[in-house]
């Protein structure tokens, strides 16, 4: 106990090593709270705040990184299908059976890293194939989806009245069904087919933009500036698309990581059930459902290598879109 008017032995002044205490444990509040400051100091556009803030997630910055390398191995697929070129190893649909000496496949090596099939077709090439076939879903799927909804949604919310009662109880129906369920009977009514997939996910998909968009628009419509396009005369459809809808989008961004995710499961599911993308073609349900026949027989990579492709991919997207909710919320911002 350190009398009165007596200085501490190690030299310090009274309170110091509390305060060296505190310093250490909020070092990293601390500098989050510099930074807020020093940006502070200059003016932020709305892409460049969602950024420094996005950035923090660390979670959400390994799941855009999954996604960039996710697009540039489907572009690449795209791009060399397009032009004739084989950019996978092998020829993913030649069959080699010296390669499946058993019937069951060969397991992975340095020729054949992800091993081969049933019927000897190199497994690693059959994987990059099916990312094209995935990254055309999720986008042409989710562009379709967005596509409708972005133009019934605003419609909705900016008219109201009957107009929305319609578009809304219409997009009740579309919900009130189990979604995988709805997809099924669209692809019984449709047949099975590449093209078709996209359709029936993308039919589906509208409803969850539309109600989200309709929301954010009855937010902004009776803000000041949608008032003084209407004073200068602009019509109601230059006002819903040009000045309404542009401040509406922040969530849809969100919508849209969440629903190529998605739509890359979906289209997985019906691969895996036999109505999806059909042989040859590859996609990752297609693998996964044939990995499950020999996956007791002692072929595991079959089952493996399709289903680590698909979870890590699909968890980009989720992650990347719950970090970028995150940082695009304004009940965050401080």
């Amino acid at each position: 106990m350190t009398e009165y008017g007596t200085e501490p032995k190690n030299g310090s002044i009274h309170g110091q090593s509390d305060l060296g205490e505190m310093t250490s444990v909020s070092t990293v509040g601390q500098r989050d709270v510099i930074e807020d400051q020093l940006v502070g100091q200059r003016p932020l556009g709305l892409w460049a705040d969602t950024w420094r803030r996005l950035k923090r997630n660390k979670l959400a910055v390994v799941g855009l990184g999954i996604i960039i390398v996710f697009m540039i191995v489907g572009m690449s697929q795209v791009i060399a299908n397009v032009a004739g070129w084989q950019w996978s190893p092998y020829d993913p649909n030649e069959v080699n059976y010296a390669l499946t000496p058993t019937g069951h496949g060969s397991p992975p090596s340095w020729s054949h890293p992800f091993g081969t099939d049933s019927l000897g077709r190199d497994l690693f090439s059959r994987v990059l194939v099916a990312t094209r076939i995935s990254l055309l879903v999720g986008v042409i799927a989710v562009a379709i989806a967005l596509t409708i909804g972005l133009i019934l949604g605003p419609i909705s919310g900016y008219y109201g009245g009957w107009v929305d009662s319609i578009i809304m109880r219409t997009a009740d129906i579309f919900f009130a069904f189990p979604y995988i369920l709805f997809v099924l009977l669209i692809m019984t009514v449709l047949g099975q087919g590449f093209v078709n997939v996209f359709i029936a996910i993308g039919i589906l998909g509208w409803a969850t933009y539309a109600r989200l968009n309709r929301g954010s628009v009855l937010s902004v419509k009776s803000m000041e500036f949608v008032e003084a396009a209407r004073a200068q005369g602009a019509s109601d459809l230059r006002v819903v698309f040009r000045h309404v809808l542009p401040n509406t989008m922040a969530p849809v961004y969100v919508a849209v990581a969440m629903g190529v995710g998605g739509a890359i499961v979906t289209e997985a599911a019906l691969s895996f059930l036999g109505i999806g993308i059909q042989p040859p073609d590859a996609s990752w349900g297609s693998l996964i459902d044939d990995g499950r026949l020999f996956v007791f027989a002692g072929s595991w990579w079959l089952l493996v290598f399709p289903s680590i492709a698909l979870v890590t991919t699909v968890f980009g997207f989720i992650s990347f879109g719950n970090g970028l909710r995150d940082a695009t919320d304004p009940k965050l911002k401080e």
